[in-house]
């Protein structure tokens, strides 16, 4: 029977986080007359501190984060909760190796550093698995709130996933990130609000023993014989955290790059901090008599039942008002992370696929006009999943994977190896694609191909730590592949019309591609031809260049210089007082 007082009190919480969203889009600055893609995408570079803290903490701190930490917990122990600390550490260095060349790079999302250094083709088809990884990890959100929905107050799994993610979409449609970072601040409080005032009705329950005396049935333990499983695991969350569009978001929209590594740092400070009552509803779970609760399910409680674990704890051993705020919580926790990774799905498309691939003059009206039918359509893909596959953990499980074993190794080279060209990245794709799909995939029925050492034959699984070895041969493969590449071109031992990539010796004088950044400003330029603005590659035409003796006649006219052509000119113009030329211009 459904429960009227729960129901209304999830409407009341959804139309408090639709206002606050709708209410927050009024701060961009982008309108139908004046557009700016990048004023929806990054708030125009604007995020303060501690709402960019907010929001860089509540994407992490998700529904799986939340109710898959209170499930390891009860089903395996602590010793296997990993997530705390493997994206606290990801978040870390993030911060120390990426966060900072990212920011100052001037970059709009995770995949321009890609599409500058190895094309637009090469670019679009790294964001196939960084889009499967966004769209999955939403379906398998919603899912789990789905689910949570129906156990406590016995709403129709269906209804509460399609309400949820239209609550998400309709306010990320109004303000792109404003409206996403303003409702992660509401989210993230009532997720705090919530689960801690959960704790202490539920720990002072009749039925639950005391947590510290059952202490060595939650923490748990680790057989020898899963060390390599744990190992690549934990290397999986730690850098497999990194190469994600939500992340990258957050700290391309914050003001400077000083302040993104802020963000990165304290956010891994928050992500473990708010993991502590997700531990100790597992810890509570795992102490509980159930057969002393009204749960009246199967006992002991069965494997896929044990992803609710969480919303059980609320229902049966809180009081009634306190469980629907607990739920209040679980629902924040899902939209926070589930708007994040819709809008940025929708950002990549828009700007890397379209923009860059398809229609490279496209106006700045067209591409957000695109990124809202984008998000409408990954909303939708992601809410059809999480309403018809079974299978939805699994399929996310094996696109993180991806992530890890194909898009960090080419984040690592993109930014560090300055050999690094698309032969390389193409051959690594390919190569991390296979080893890692040949390892199998038993949650979605994919048998391996190659039996690593120590397989169990008896479970069906690998023992090895495979899936870092994949990334491993990932990482070697684009430095092993790009150097000859270069090596045979830049020495003319092949003919320069080979190098079909245009990459390395067959570069178009004039290309569209990506904006170059100055470090100092971290700001983007342009060049404007004949009224019309066209994106620079990171390589210059030496037509549209200034030399030093434009910038000396400049400084005697107390003049902004011009370029060789008259009807050529900056976007970023001179100091007509002091006759001094702006960096910007200069960075040209």
């Amino acid at each position: 029977m459904l429960n009227i007082a729960g129901l209304i009190s999830i409407i009341v919480f959804y139309v408090l986080i639709l206002a606050v969203g709708i209410w927050a889009g009024r701060k961009t600055k982008s309108t139908e007359a004046n557009a700016d893609s990048e004023e929806v995408m990054l708030a125009g570079r604007n995020i303060g501190l501690v709402v960019g803290i907010f929001t860089m903490t509540a994407t992490w701190v998700g529904g799986g984060y939340i109710n898959g930490t209170a499930e390891i917990i009860f089903s395996s122990g602590m010793v296997w909760c990993q997530a705390p600390f493997g994206y606290a550490l990801s978040l870390v260095f993030g911060g120390l190796f990426f966060a900072n060349k990212m920011r100052t790079e001037g970059y709009v999302t995770m995949l321009d550093p890609f599409q500058r250094k190895y094309g637009e083709r090469m670019g679009g088809l790294l964001f196939i698995p960084a889009l499967l990884g966004e769209v999955f990890w939403s379906a398998a959100i919603l899912s789990a709130l789905g689910a949570t929905l129906s156990v406590i107050i016995e709403l129709d799994n269906t209804t509460a996933v399609i309400v949820s993610a239209c609550v998400a979409v309709v306010y990320t449609l109004f303000g792109g990130l404003y409206s996403v970072a303003y409702t992660d601040v509401i989210q993230l409080m009532c997720i705090v609000i919530g689960l801690w005032l959960s704790i202490p009705f539920a720990m002072t329950h009749p039925s639950v023993g005391n947590i510290v005396e059952t202490a060595p049935k939650w923490i748990g333990t680790l057989p020898a014989s899963q060390s390599g499983t744990y190992i690549d695991s934990a290397l999986l969350l730690t850098f497999g955290g990194i190469p994600w569009q939500v992340y990258f978001q957050r700290v391309l929209s914050a003001k400077t790059a000083f302040r993104a590594q802020i963000l990165s740092y304290v956010a891994a400070a928050g992500v473990v901090v708010l993991a502590i009552p997700a531990v100790l509803v597992g810890a509570i779970a795992s102490s509980t008599d159930w057969n002393s609760t009204e749960y009246d399910g199967e006992l002991p409680i069965p494997a896929e039942e044990q992803k609710l674990v969480l919303p059980l704890v609320l229902q049966y051993l809180c009081p009634t008002a306190v469980s629907f705020i607990g739920l209040g919580s679980i629902s924040a926790a899902v939209m926070s992370s589930a708007d994040s990774s819709v809008l940025s799905a929708s950002s990549m498309f828009a700007r890397n696929v379209y923009k860059m691939t398809c229609r490279q003059n496209a106006s700045e009206r067209e591409i957000i006009w695109v990124m809202r039918f984008a998000i409408f359509g990954v909303g939708a893909l992601a809410t059809i999943m999480g309403i018809t596959i079974s299978t939805i953990y699994g399929l996310w499980f094996l696109c993180s994977d991806l992530v890890y074993v194909i898009l960090f190794p080419q984040l690592v080279c993109v930014i560090y190896l300055k050999a690094a060209n698309t032969y390389g990245s193409l051959a690594g794709f390919i190569f991390g694609l296979f080893f890692r799909l040949a390892g199998g995939e038993m949650l979605i029925g994919l048998h391996p191909l190659i039996k690593y050492p120590f397989y169990d034959e008896k479970n069906n699984a690998q023992l090895f730590p495979y899936k870092t070895l994949s990334m491993l041969i990932t990482l070697f493969t684009i430095w092993a592949v790009s150097l000859p590449f270069k090596y045979v071109f830049e020495n003319g031992m092949l003919p320069k019309h080979y190098d079909v990539f245009q990459c390395i010796v067959n570069i178009p004088e004039e290309k569209t591609g990506l904006r170059a950044a100055t470090p100092s400003e971290a700001e983007m330029t342009s060049i404007t031809l004949d009224q019309k603005t066209y994106e620079t590659n990171g390589k210059v035409n030496p037509a549209l260049k200034f030399s030093k003796s434009d910038l000396l006649n400049a400084e005697n006219l107390s003049q902004p210089p011009t370029p060789n052509s008259n009807n050529h000119r900056t976007s970023k113009s001179f100091d007509k007082d002091e006759g001094e030329s702006s960096d910007e211009s200069t960075g040209l």
